[in-house]
């Protein structure tokens, strides 16, 4: 430590010491003067601007009101420039995990009976469509095999199969429905829930799962019907979806309230 500080001394010494100085001497004295005093304004500043943020009053969720403000401003900037034209890419079968991986068990209690399910879809006039898995099961079936994306950092090519929720809107004339900004989706124990804009929903390759490498959806996967959207991270690919409601106001989400982001696009 004597050592460092004698060396740190002698800089100073040789920088603020009184001698006779060459030119080229006193360019490299401004110069280090300078940078140090722009490495000190920004380091204190940074420091400054972190203590700031760390007072700032956080949101339900936990977040930072400012910094759920950037997601919000996030939100904004990808709303506008997302197209159902886009569409994400996809893979063969053969390259499908066979063992796909699970993302969360909220909302999949073990008391579920899945004999009596229907998905409850809540119109515009307060009026409750009551859905049974055979009559989605009739509408046409799309596949996809696409790379699903988790928060968690983990990605996995994955080969599921359903009905695409816009075809399913066709099916039971859902168009005023669907004029709402938000679609609110959730467990029949209303415990895991999400909220979802209604662009992102309408997106060609959003599907009402089923089915999981060519059979039924395993309990733990969201049998009987989930939610796969890959233009979304995997917290909003809610499982066994429940209820369908539709809204110009944000459903409440599950992992917004926990300060994730509320749009989680890709």
């Amino acid at each position: 430590m004597k050592k460092i500080l004698a060396n740190i001394s002698w800089f100073f010494s040789k920088l603020f010491g009184r001698r006779q100085y060459t030119s080229v001497d006193q360019e490299i004295r401004r110069k280090t003067i300078v940078s140090l005093s722009v490495f000190t304004v920004l380091l204190f500043s940074g420091y400054k601007a972190w203590m700031w943020l760390l007072e700032q009053p956080e949101d339900a969720g936990g977040v930072e009101r400012h910094l759920r403000k950037g997601f919000e401003a996030n939100e904004k900037v990808f709303g506008k420039i997302f197209s159902n034209q886009h569409l994400v890419k996809t893979f063969p079968k053969s390259e499908a995990a066979k063992k796909v991986r699970v993302n969360g068990d909220v909302g999949l209690g073990n008391d579920f009976d899945y004999k009596n399910w229907v998905l409850n879809i809540k119109k515009v006039s307060g009026d409750i469509l009551t859905v049974p898995l055979s009559d989605i099961m009739a509408l046409p079936k799309t596949e996809i095999v696409y790379d699903f994306k988790c928060v968690e950092g983990w990605s996995q090519v994955s080969h599921w199969a359903g009905v695409r929720f816009s075809d399913l809107v066709e099916k039971y004339n859902l168009h005023e429905e669907v004029k709402m900004a938000y679609v609110g989706l959730e467990t029949p124990d209303e415990k895991y829930y999400v909220g979802i804009d209604t662009l992102s929903m309408m997106h060609p390759q959003t599907l009402l799962c089923y089915e999981m490498n060519n059979d039924y959806l395993p309990l733990i996967q969201g049998y009987p019907l989930r939610l796969i959207i890959p233009v979304k991270y995997g917290i909003k690919n809610l499982k066994r979806i429940g209820n369908i409601a539709f809204s110009n106001e944000k459903p409440r989400d599950y992992w917004a309230e926990n300060g994730y982001d509320y749009y989680a696009g890709l």
